[in-house]
């Protein structure tokens, strides 16, 4: 895929080198820079990328669209395999507002039937992934792994045969809630914590998931839900697409630097999110003022805010207020930040492709921009092996270490494609 590149860039490397008269051979910064490009998609194409959270599967509820050719949104075949993107889990989001209404359980099979459909209609390019093992042999067959992650526990209503049934179609991680507090814990969104952190169920779940091996996804919990996971959890847990609240202070959708070093010494690994308005504070205030001026528009009008007049306003808005994009190094602050508090093998990535709509960073735009991430840690002086470890090693560690736990518990791993 990328080899075919590289006799061009290496081209291009030669003529930016920049030797010196007095044949000093050491090439120049631009140079380096070249030469760290095309390491990327040596490493793109080598290593094995695993992104924890994109939002293909509510995106082609709204709009179908055939991903295994070039499409729309952020996340399609030729794009993914240009990117070198090997695993991608597909979020069964549910939105709290679905759950509230009582359809929490219909849209998660809908969601989770659509990526079998997409998998049975185009075998080539995609793969069902229930274990670890899957991965390296879909990416062997030249295949990208489609696993799920719920995103919002709602679906599971209380019951944990209905956890065991998500189980057995192929669901291997649970954020717990959304933007919404729900039966099993508090949102971050929610200013209402109706359970101080998780509910009586919520112990109990969490619980459940370990002996089945399913991964517990802290993001978007309330300070003290994430807590007390972090306390109940007797296997590692993951933040699936969460970045530092350090860069956007007081904001809890992120992580404290508390949160980050606890989830780190447990274990755990936090999944940096891409979205402008997670990784910047001048990104998140935009999308506050935003969020202000909208509501004020459909409260003066007496529209709900899901009005197509809202949409409108939103538009003309970000057209007379032009939108403060995060670049590329604002994702690599974070990363930095979360290696230095929790340690190397406590990062990866949870891009919310295809869930953050228009706020994604300059450079990384969709799923063909891995390697771009990929020159900016070999800039930041990454080893290969610990870029290794934050484009999907960390992941498969935390996915493994849940496997075994379930096995010691009677749970025998269950693989699509065999060990």
């Amino acid at each position: 895929m990328f080899r075919a590149m590289l006799p061009l860039l290496a081209a291009c490397l030669f003529a930016a080198a920049g030797c010196s008269s007095q044949g000093d051979t050491a090439p120049s910064p631009a140079a380096q820079q070249l030469g760290n490009q095309i390491g990327a998609y040596e490493i793109a194409e080598r290593a094995l990328i695993v992104d924890t959270h994109i939002d293909l599967p509510y995106r082609l509820h709204v709009k179908n669209e055939d991903v295994s050719r070039a499409a729309g949104g952020d996340f399609d075949f030729p794009r993914a395999q240009q990117g070198g993107l090997n695993a991608a889990f597909m979020s069964i989001n549910v939105p709290a507002s679905v759950d509230a209404q009582g359809g929490a359980a219909a849209l998660a099979d809908e969601l989770i039937g659509d990526m079998e459909a997409l998998m049975r209609a185009a075998p080539e390019q995609f793969a069902a992934a229930h274990c670890v093992a899957d991965l390296a042999a879909a990416k062997a067959a030249g295949r990208i792994s489609l696993p799920l992650g719920m995103e919002n526990g709602g679906p599971i209503a209380g019951s944990l045969d209905e956890l065991r049934r998500y189980f057995r179609r192929g669901v291997r991680s649970i954020a717990l809630a959304h933007s919404r507090s729900n039966h099993i814990a508090d949102s971050s969104y929610d200013s209402e914590e109706h359970w101080g952190g998780l509910s009586p169920f919520g112990v109990e779940l969490v619980a459940a998931m370990n002996t089945l091996g399913v991964m517990v996804d802290i993001s978007n919990l309330s300070d003290q839900a994430a807590w007390d996971v972090l306390e109940v959890s007797q296997a590692p847990v993951i933040a699936s697409h969460s970045s530092l609240r350090h860069f956007t202070p007081g904001w809890q959708r992120n992580m404290s630097d508390e949160m980050v070093v606890a989830l780190g010494r447990a274990g755990g690994v936090i999944q940096i999110n891409y979205g402008s308005s997670f990784v910047t504070q001048q990104a998140r205030a935009y999308a506050e003022r935003l969020a202000a001026a909208a509501s004020a528009y459909a409260i003066n009008r007496g529209i709900d805010a899901a009005h197509p007049a809202v949409g409108e306003f939103r538009e003309q808005y970000r057209a007379a207020y032009p939108y403060p994009y995060a670049a590329t190094d604002h994702v690599l602050d974070h990363i930095d930040r979360a290696v230095e508090l929790a340690g190397i093998d406590a990062v990866g990535i949870g891009s919310d492709f295809d869930g953050v709509g228009d706020t994604l960073p300059i450079g990384l735009k969709d799923v063909s921009s891995y390697p771009a991430l990929i020159a900016g840690l070999l800039d930041r002086g990454y080893a290969l092996a610990d870029i290794q470890k934050i484009l999907g090693g960390n992941l498969l560690r935390v996915w493994r270490a849940n496997e075994v736990f379930g096995e010691a518990a009677g749970t025998p791993v269950s693989c699509a494609l065999g060990r």
